[in-house]
């Protein structure tokens, strides 16, 4: 078998804001035709990396090369080139609400091609198709649940038939069915058309469901990554922590802090 390629490499990777360090010194492979999670918790630099792998922002110091092209060092066209192979799904799905969902769909066809109306309306179709809201193109944002509107932000990201996906929580604010079927689309884009993923969540359930590989960032750093048949019998004191979802200390701590105030002001505080 040929070695897996990297689509996407990062190397050193710095993000500063102010005096705070959000990424230090990052290394990361995503290889072609895989699903790869980034785990994390809350204010652990998630979406930071995100952005930067779009390049909406650019780092401190390091490298991002995707596709070959350095989008720290590249110039704007250059960068529009390269994002033509990437498809973004944000949390927000970030429909346009005067547009019909078919018009959603239709916008980057129209902005960044030049077929014509016809051979659009047939792209828009079968992408509706394959998230499953091909009788749904006429209606607007505002007119489907919350997880056909998620639906529709993937019609849209895959619109252009992008080589590589990134979704930012995916799954969240969704109920379980639903969740786990958006869990099903996203196996299905990898298998069914070939892209590379990438996704930002903390849905655990979800994460093992559609992973190749999963990666976990803890205070700015990429404390691990590896196959998610490994990484489920970690170790790893942090990471057994976050898949067996365990408090930390300082939760304890803050609970005791909380019961030692309301004593000394009178007040009842039920304990564990």
């Amino acid at each position: 078998m040929m070695p897996a390629e990297s689509v996407v490499v990062v190397r050193d990777l710095v993000v500063k804001y102010a005096d705070r360090t959000i990424l230090d010194r990052i290394n990361l492979d995503i290889m072609r035709g895989e699903v790869l999670v980034l785990l994390g918790g809350s204010g652990s630099g998630k979406s930071t990396l995100l952005r930067h792998l779009i390049g909406l922002e650019k780092p401190l110091s390091g490298s991002i090369i995707v596709k070959g092209v350095d989008l720290g060092r590249c110039s704007e066209a250059e960068l529009n080139q390269v994002r033509r192979f990437i498809g973004v799904s944000f949390q927000d799905p970030a429909l346009f609400g005067s547009m019909t969902v078919s018009e959603n769909v239709a916008f980057p066809l129209l902005e960044r091609t030049r077929l014509v109306d016809s051979t659009i309306d047939k792209v828009v179709l079968i992408k509706l198709a394959q998230v499953g809201l091909a009788h749904f193109g006429a209606f607007y944002p505002s007119q489907l649940s919350g997880g056909m509107q998620k639906r529709a932000s993937i019609a849209r990201a895959t619109a252009l038939d992008p080589e590589i996906l990134f979704f930012d929580e995916p799954s969240a604010g969704l109920d379980p069915i639903t969740a786990a079927g958006i869990d099903e689309l996203v196996v299905y884009l990898k298998n069914a058309l070939q892209m590379t993923v990438l996704v930002v969540t903390h849905e655990l359930q979800s994460a093992f469901r559609i992973a190749d590989r999963l990666a976990f960032l803890r205070d700015s750093k990429l404390v691990t990554i590896g196959p998610k048949e490994s990484i489920i019998h970690s170790s790893d004191p942090w990471v057994r922590q976050f898949l067996d979802r365990l408090p930390d200390k300082t939760s304890n701590d803050k609970t005791e802090l909380l019961q030692q105030l309301a004593e000394r002001l009178g007040v009842r505080c039920p304990k564990n």
